[in-house]
């Protein structure tokens, strides 16, 4: 059961501050008594916004760091849990607690959730990014890929089940359908990895099912492709990916556009599309981070009592690797050289994932559906990012 205290009514009042909120008085503010047995859902229906204690796994990094803020700006508590070993410590979100430490260790886990327990803020779920997450690389290292991603989650849930939250938000991949038979692809499409990246996730995924039909563990696992951009919040740009070694597609782009390097190379201009060049799905980050606080609070619907959720998440259009460029060239003003090299083994011809699911039952509503508005919000970031 979540801790109820961390909530406030909202009411029609136009500009005068909420009418309760649980926790310490404040001055003109009523406080409330503490809440245990009522479900999310029902709060909810009566106008209650939850603030939420919630363990950020991976939370250091491009889309964990994202989430993390957008939980604190909303006014959840985020404890990141992380070792830094692909993230900066410069680059946290401010207003966010952090604690350095590995998903391998069990025992260092349910520390956390012990102490949160005694101290009567236990956590309310868990958003879980950590992982490695080249898929290349998955293809010559396969073992660290799966001792990283999937056994190190396994040593989660089983300090989740032992002394943690029964809620789980899982950063999965649409890499673990593979070579997709149609497109867009649906949530029900087979899973078939290709590559011992989408098949350690997809492993977690299989597990995420069993921990929920015999332990009652409530999941939510979201699948994407291709994240871009940089949130865009009242300081402007402040983070962005930061990757490195840079494999992502604008990221490399943009590095052309800054004179990092000479030119971007395509490989493939003969795949059976409009341009000849591969189609991929783009989600900015900010909107990718919306989809998993919205999928945290789906958890506390019946539906997910009864089985795991999945969802995928997407633009639905899908981009070509020369419209990627074009867009940078719009945003950028730079010519942005190209280089065409031979096709890469294993790369399909059109990778675009259908969320019409997620739009239809989470109420997600994408605000960035334009490449431009994702190219030139990340364009903002590698600026920053390289001005010194």
């Amino acid at each position: 059961m979540l801790c109820a205290a961390r909530k406030q009514r909202v009411e029609d009042h136009g500009d005068k501050p909420p009418k309760w909120r649980a926790g310490p008085a404040q001055a003109g503010v009523r406080t409330r008594p503490i809440v245990i047995d009522s479900s999310l859902t029902k709060l909810r229906a009566e106008g209650v916004v939850i603030f939420m204690k919630i363990m950020v796994v991976g939370g250091a990094g491009y889309i964990g760091g994202t989430v993390a803020a957008l939980l604190a700006a909303k006014g959840h508590k985020a404890i990141i849990f992380d070792n830094l070993g692909h993230s900066r410590q410069d680059l946290l979100p401010p207003g966010v607690e952090f604690v350095h430490g590995d998903l391998a260790d069990r025992a260092a886990l349910e520390s956390l959730f012990i102490s949160a327990t005694k101290q009567g803020e236990p956590f309310d779920g868990v958003l879980h990014f950590a992982a490695l997450i080249e898929a290349g690389e998955s293809m010559v290292r396969p073992e660290a890929f799966f001792r990283n991603n999937t056994a190190s989650t396994l040593t989660l849930l089983e300090a989740m089940l032992a002394h943690g939250p029964r809620r789980l938000v899982f950063s999965s991949t649409a890499a673990v359908y593979g070579e997709p038979e149609k497109v867009p692809i649906e949530e029900d499409a087979k899973l078939q990895p290709t590559n011992a990246y989408g098949e350690s996730k997809l492993i977690v995924e299989q597990m995420l099912g069993w921990m929920h039909r015999i332990h009652g563990l409530r999941s939510a696992s979201l699948r994407y492709f291709n994240v871009a951009g940089a949130p865009e919040g009242p300081d402007g740009v402040t983070r962005g990916e930061a990757h490195a070694p840079e494999t992502h597609l604008i990221p490399l782009v943009l590095d052309v556009a800054l004179g990092r390097r000479a030119s971007i190379k395509i490989f493939g201009e003969d795949y059976p599309t409009p341009d000849g060049t591969c189609i991929r799905d783009y989600i900015h980050v900010s909107d990718l981070a919306e989809a998993h606080l919205l999928a945290l609070a789906a958890l506390e619907n019946e539906d997910s009592a009864k089985h795991r959720l999945v969802f995928n998440l997407g633009n639905g259009q899908g981009f070509s690797v020369r419209e990627v460029i074009e867009s940078a060239r719009r945003v950028t003003g730079h010519p942005i050289p190209t280089v065409v090299e031979p096709r890469r083994a294993g790369d399909p011809a059109v990778l675009v994932a259908s969320s019409a699911k997620a739009i239809r039952e989470l109420g997600w509503k994408p605000a960035y559906s334009k490449l431009d508005d994702i190219v030139r919000t990340a364009w903002i970031w590698h600026q920053k990012r390289y001005s010194a």
